[in-house]
């Protein structure tokens, strides 16, 4: 809160953007924490984003060419509890149960972030032996995304804690049915007879990475068409990465409503900032 103020201080663009003059009075780093609480008070989040994309499709940026759905993980502060005290999260008490004598603790302790491990892909050695996948526990919460190929912008998303699984979410309204392409890229955590099912049944077409079958090597022409689809797959993983590091995306807040509301402001300051190259591009 306080790098916004600053920013908005500092910068003339920033100031033209919230309609601010240089006699105007600049809101201190506690107006905006406070009005963001009243966003998430209310609820009002989601229809901010549905209003923003609608502005987008009445000005001619309609959701086309299919659209790629993935997922990433938002760190958190890390909770140092006893076991007890994770058994207890994990049986869904709040902090209020759990700290009744310590309520200045519990206010600051999120019960809905969660522990969840990342595999990474370890490299080969130069004589061929295979390394073990590389296993990082991460704690935080998990942004889920999905956007149009034509123009690279967000159209539906949800948030969950860590834990939760990629696949499920495919089922839960992060497909838009009303893009203009068929296809459907996603990596293997969405596959699923459940989900290619479902995606067909609403009309769309699946593009989702396959697997391999436990205990046999993959085969070629799998393999090949998993790369072709890889290629399709990831502009996606750009928006992640201008989220995470250009806008510096992290979850400073406590409990999931809070997390919902700055993923969410972060989805709409990124669809701002990708409309404008998209018009710089067009004016070019």
């Amino acid at each position: 809160m306080a790098n916004a103020e600053f920013l908005i201080s500092d910068r003339l663009s920033f100031m033209r953007f919230l309609g601010l003059g240089l006699h105007d009075r600049v809101p201190d780093a506690k107006t905006i924490w406070a009005f963001r609480e009243r966003l998430t008070k209310v609820g009002a989040i989601e229809g901010l984003f549905s209003r923003f994309d609608e502005a987008l499709r009445e000005a001619g940026y309609i959701a086309m060419s299919g659209q790629i759905v993935d997922s990433t993980l938002v760190a958190a502060p890390k909770q140092r509890n006893t076991e007890d005290e994770k058994r207890r999260l994990k049986a869904g008490e709040s902090a209020a149960e759990i700290w009744p004598d310590k309520p200045a603790k519990a206010r600051q302790k999120d019960t809905s972030a969660r522990w969840t491990v990342q595999f990474g892909k370890a490299r080969q050695r130069e004589d061929g032996t295979v390394l073990p996948d590389i296993a990082i526990p991460s704690f935080g919460d998990k942004a889920h995304a999905s956007i149009d190929r034509r123009h690279r912008l967000i159209r539906r998303w949800d948030v969950t804690d860590a834990a939760a699984h990629d696949g499920r979410m495919l089922r839960r309204g992060l497909l838009d049915t009303t893009n203009t392409g068929s296809g459907v890229w996603a990596d293997s955590a969405y596959r699923s007879k459940k989900n290619e099912a479902f995606v067909n049944r609403v009309g769309l077409v699946s593009q989702i990475h396959r697997r391999r079958r436990p205990g046999k090597p993959m085969p070629a022409h799998i393999r090949r068409g998993n790369a072709t689809r890889s290629k399709h797959r990831a502009p996606i993983e750009r928006v992640f990465a201008v989220q995470k590091q250009a806008m510096t995306l992290t979850i400073r807040t406590i409990g999931l409503a809070r997390a919902k509301t700055k993923i969410g402001l972060a989805n709409i300051a990124y669809n701002i900032r990708r409309l404008v190259q998209i018009r710089r591009a067009e004016a070019a």
